[in-house]
């Protein structure tokens, strides 16, 4: 008979994963992270490459992603006063699983769409 998994064992499967979901989850990040990783630094840039997302929202979450050291905020004091983002060395990180999110739905865009 097959041995039994222990409780703990899923959860420290579970917890990392679920603090991962936490940082990139919902409609916008990743959306936004890839944009600045592109080249567009500048707020109406990332929010002209990205449909449908609102200048009150990408303003939230830039915020998340800079608290979560993905991106970093740039003043430039010159007259006007420019901002533009980068991402950080650590959302480098996120590339492989970007790739992995990109090629499972290309997968399962052709499961779910056979007949």
């Amino acid at each position: 008979m097959a041995q039994k998994k222990k409780h703990c064992d899923c959860l420290d499967t579970l917890k990392p994963v679920r603090d991962t979901l936490d940082v990139i989850n919902g409609k916008w990040k990743i959306p936004i992270i890839i944009s600045i990783s592109v080249g567009n630094d500048r707020f109406t840039d990332i929010q002209e490459s990205i449909p449908g997302i609102t200048p009150k929202v990408l303003a939230k979450e830039l915020k998340d992603l800079e608290q979560h050291k993905l991106i970093r905020r740039i003043i430039i004091e010159e007259y006007p006063i420019k901002i533009s983002y980068k991402t950080e060395p650590y959302a480098d990180t996120l590339t492989p699983l970007i790739y992995a999110l990109k090629d499972w739905g290309l997968n399962h865009r052709k499961v779910v769409t056979r007949d």
